[in-house]
């Protein structure tokens, strides 16, 4: 066993199953969130620019939108070292609780916050603002979750730690519900006065449930019983950078095709010439993969090994990606895009179901938090943040609709060469 050395004893028999859904629902529904409203933005990328940057460019106006969206990430590192080393120094449920509080009071604002017809630059600056503070709260969001759950669970790492990923494909299904349910019974004048901002507002419901339930959890007890680490960022930096990195690396591709899933609902309008309702059925397709198949995926790495399933879900999707993106453009119908978004989705589920526990086991208990909500985060600021906005980019500059899939097949190869070097690195450790 290359990444793990698990328990033949059932999960179950040590954790009473109220307890294991508590935890799950606890660690996860902040993650369901933050991924709820930037899928959700993302979606609504095209009616959002023409509210809040107006522009006589159509092109100009997504990109500042997109921009928006990209740049509120930048902060995102800064909430890691700040939630995640709060996380490693007080506790994993005291940093939870603050993140979803930020979370919340982020969506509030983009919710009600009035369009640039209204109040002039004070709403892309207001739009702008509600994105830093999401972006914040979720630097530290991952990594304090993620610590919680493999900590409460050692021996089933990959199985309980890959609901933080599926939440993801819980946070597409809603807001591909909302996005199919809005685009087909609304008019685009009621779209863009109030139609909008029902997702967000939806969005505030799940806050309280989830405050509520992680005020009811408890710190593992291989957090208590760690030795006290009173400076984790230093400590990071000076004896892990390395992991940082392979961290990074091994991340890379999962955001990538994260972000371009996110997208696709505008490529599918602006590139294929179909109806946005389209692009969201599509999407809400992959939110179900992602749902259904990543829990199974992460209990699998913790029989066969994570970077095994890694590494072939990683080559096949190198090689798949440019013929899929040719086909669809070939072929730009409902059925082809949903067989795309599906084939994507299912290797990205494979990828990433055992992702979440072979980061954790990159870094000790005393920096697990802050190591992991900094690689995140890093990661996605990178590779993920900036995906909608280079590729549009790179389509309208180069004039290629197959644009993504080279972004993609350079994400891909980037992290098949960082999970040879974490093998190397596991099997040293």
């Amino acid at each position: 066993m290359t990444t793990a050395q698990i328990t033949t004893e059932p999960l179950a028999s040590r954790m009473p199953r109220s307890k294991l859904y508590k935890l799950v629902i606890a660690s996860s529904i902040g993650n369901a969130l933050e991924w709820f409203d930037l899928i959700v933005y993302g979606f609504f990328a095209m009616t959002i620019s023409k509210l809040f940057f107006p522009n006589t460019d159509e092109t100009v106006s997504l990109l500042l939108a997109l921009g928006t969206f990209a740049v509120s990430y930048m902060i995102r590192p800064l909430g890691a070292i700040v939630l995640g080393s709060y996380a490693d120094r007080i506790g994993r449920k005291a940093a939870m609780l603050i993140s979803i509080w930020l979370m919340m009071l982020g969506t509030f604002l983009i919710a009600i916050m009035p369009t640039y017809e209204t109040i002039g630059l004070l709403a892309p600056i207001g739009i702008f603002v509600a994105r830093l503070i999401q972006g914040f709260s979720a630097g530290g969001e991952f990594g304090s979750a993620t610590a919680l759950l493999v900590e409460h669970a050692p021996e089933r790492k990959g199985l309980i730690s890959s609901f933080m990923f599926a939440s993801q494909g819980i946070s597409g299904l809603l807001a591909s519900g909302f996005g199919l349910l809005l685009t087909t019974t609304l008019t685009t004048q009621e779209l863009e006065s109030w139609g909008w901002r029902i997702p967000f507002l939806f969005g505030l419901l799940i806050g309280p449930i989830g405050l509520y339930i992680r005020r009811h959890i408890d710190e593992a007890t291989e957090f208590k019983q760690a030795a006290p680490e009173h400076t984790p960022v230093g400590t990071l930096f000076k004896a892990h950078k390395y992991r940082m990195v392979l961290a990074i690396g091994a991340l890379v591709l999962s955001t990538s095709v994260s972000y371009v899933i996110i997208y696709m609902p505008t490529y599918a309008v602006k590139q294929l010439g179909l109806t946005a309702s389209i692009g969201f059925a599509g999407t809400l397709l992959s939110g179900l993969v992602l749902t259904v198949l990543t829990p199974f995926i992460g209990h699998l790495s913790d029989v066969f090994g994570r970077t095994r399933i890694m590494f072939w879900a990683a080559l096949v999707f190198v090689a798949s990606i440019y013929p899929a993106f040719s086909w669809l453009a070939a072929n730009p119908t409902l059925m082809a895009l949903l067989a795309v978004l599906f084939w994507m989705s299912v290797l990205k589920a494979v990828y990433f179901g055992g992702l979440p526990a072979l980061m954790s086991e990159l870094f000790p208990t005393q920096v697990r938090a802050t190591g992991m909500a900094l690689s995140y985060n890093i990661g996605t600021t990178i590779f993920g943040s900036f995906t909608p906005f280079f590729v549009a980019w790179l389509i309208g500059a180069s004039g290629n609709k197959l644009a993504p899939s080279f972004y993609l097949l350079v994400t891909g190869l980037l992290s098949l060469i960082t999970l040879l070097a974490i093998r190397q690195q596991l099997k040293r450790s």
